[in-house]
């Protein structure tokens, strides 16, 4: 049974109480606006046009409405857990306080394809707006070094084949410069969170304001075109739930926000107001956004790596309009990377704090108060992959890897519920024999939903997991070694 040994919840408040090796300077606003900025990103600017096109057609507007759903479930029971333990390991550490150290593991490393594949995912749609923007102000990106290897190059007449990518330089640079803030500090990144923020919000909104008198219902008809093949995942309702599945990806980031909780000033209170806030305003941003593209342009246009700048200039809005959105999705886009590294690398350092990861991964710089080895470790990582994938393999990778995340804390949270009535709660989930249960089930049924070759990669991981558990994890983890 040593596989399912547990820290005490009432072990983790303490330590959270007397751990300041993180430095607390993050506030309710800060948190919230950590969420919008880990949120609003690919999934708006990116995967609006390839889901619509791909997928669903104009019905996209349902599949990010179930996905919000889905996803409102899961941040109820994330926010209980966030105010009950409020540590840096987010769902690893709810997973080593409630199932035990097997499954704890198994969430850690499943994290890993959700802020490190999804900072992958981030930076090729960084790539696509900041090669398209430099393009119109005259400074071209060779196609060799601005996507994915092995990717086509076409000719001038779009069909040509004259070539194929090596690899994508422009993702290689965003994520050297923002492991760098991350390792700088902080307050620093959350400040220039904060900016980043405002300025995307700002774009997301003209942009309604000002493309909405361009709607063609016209456009929206057939909402829900009927099945083009028999794989499920082009149109019908089929496809609107592949499609709820892959855009699953844009509304991750509220649980980013659990991973800071160590660096919030007052976690109790300002957790749950951060992953539930943030949540629900860019639900409502995603709906309202994905229904405007659609309507304005038809959704077999809108498969190409900046949809929303398209849509802006088929709407008439200009040139200068265009380039304040790419402008706005390429700031966007960075504060998303800034987040899902911030979260990857807070999650190693819980874990090498708990001896599951080797010890030199926790240290944390002693002028900057950061785990510096882990920020560094994953932007390694993070730099190469996004080199080399396309953005739906690693969007499909990540969006699986999340679910499983909801799954395990949904489930959790009803054990603890049943283990330990009497813990004081600053935060608890309403009805949450309704609420974890269709956290659970919708988050699975979403997975089911995505392709089988993201299963297959899924399993693959889960099998390197459990090699590198066993062959070192088990034997150095600290709750083994105190006991």
């Amino acid at each position: 049974m040593d596989l399912f040994r547990r820290k005490s919840v009432s072990a983790l408040q303490a330590e959270a109480e007397t751990d300041h090796s993180l430095k607390r300077a993050l506030g309710a606003l800060n948190l919230t606006a950590l969420g919008i900025g880990a949120i609003i990103g690919t999934g708006i600017f990116v995967l609006t046009g390839t889901v619509a096109a791909v997928n669903a057609g104009p019905a996209v507007v349902l599949s990010f409405t179930i996905a919000g759903v889905a996803s409102i479930f899961a941040a109820l029971c994330y926010s209980e857990f966030a105010s009950l333990v409020p540590m840096a390991g987010s769902a690893y550490t709810y997973g080593y306080a409630t199932l035990g150290e097997l499954f704890a593991w198994i969430i850690g490393w499943d994290l890993v394809l959700e802020y490190a594949l999804g900072a992958v995912t981030v930076a090729i749609g960084w790539s696509g707006y900041v090669v398209s923007f430099l393009k119109d102000v005259g400074i071209n990106i060779p196609p060799a070094l601005a996507a994915a290897t092995g990717t086509d190059i076409l000719g001038p007449d779009g069909k040509t084949v004259i070539g194929h990518a090596l690899f994508n330089l422009p993702a290689i640079v965003i994520i050297a410069v923002v492991t760098w803030l991350l390792v700088v500090g902080i307050k620093e990144s959350a400040n220039f969170n904060n900016i980043i923020v405002l300025v995307k919000v700002a774009v997301v909104l003209l942009f309604i304001v000002f493309a909405v008198h361009a709607i063609n219902p016209a456009n929206w008809h057939p909402f829900m075109p009927a099945p083009t093949d028999d794989t499920g995942q082009h149109f019908g309702w089929s496809g609107v739930m592949a499609g709820a599945g892959v855009v699953f990806f844009a509304y991750i980031g509220f649980d980013a926000v659990s991973t800071a909780a160590q660096e919030a000033k007052n976690p109790q209170r300002d957790m749950p107001i951060g992953i539930i806030a943030s949540l629900l305003i860019c639900t409502v941003l995603y709906i309202i956004v994905s229904g405007i593209a659609t309507g304005v342009m038809s959704y077999k246009d809108l498969n190409v790596p900046d949809p929303i700048a398209v849509v802006a200039d088929h709407a008439g809005l200009g040139i200068l309009m265009r380039e304040i959105i790419k402008l706005g999705a390429i700031a966007g886009l960075s504060s998303v990377i800034l987040v899902m590294l911030l979260g990857q690398s807070r999650v190693f350092w819980s874990m090498s704090k708990d001896g599951l990861l080797p010890q030199f991964v926790n240290k944390i710089h002693p002028k900057f108060q950061t785990p510096y080895i882990t920020s560094i470790v994953t932007g390694v990582f993070v730099a190469v992959f996004s080199a080399i994938l396309t953005v739906r393999e690693a969007a499909s990778l990540v969006s699986i890897g999340t679910l499983l995340a909801f799954v395990i804390v949904s489930i959790g949270i009803m054990v603890l519920r049943v283990r330990e009535p009497n813990l004081h709660r600053p935060f608890k989930a309403p009805w949450i024999w309704f609420t974890a249960p269709m956290g659970a089930i919708s988050a699975a049924y979403l997975m089911k939903s995505l392709p089988l070759t993201t299963w297959y990669r899924l399993l693959i991981w889960f099998v390197i997991g459990m090699v590198i558990y066993f062959a070192y994890s088990s034997s150095h983890s600290k709750l083994k070694t105190s006991n």
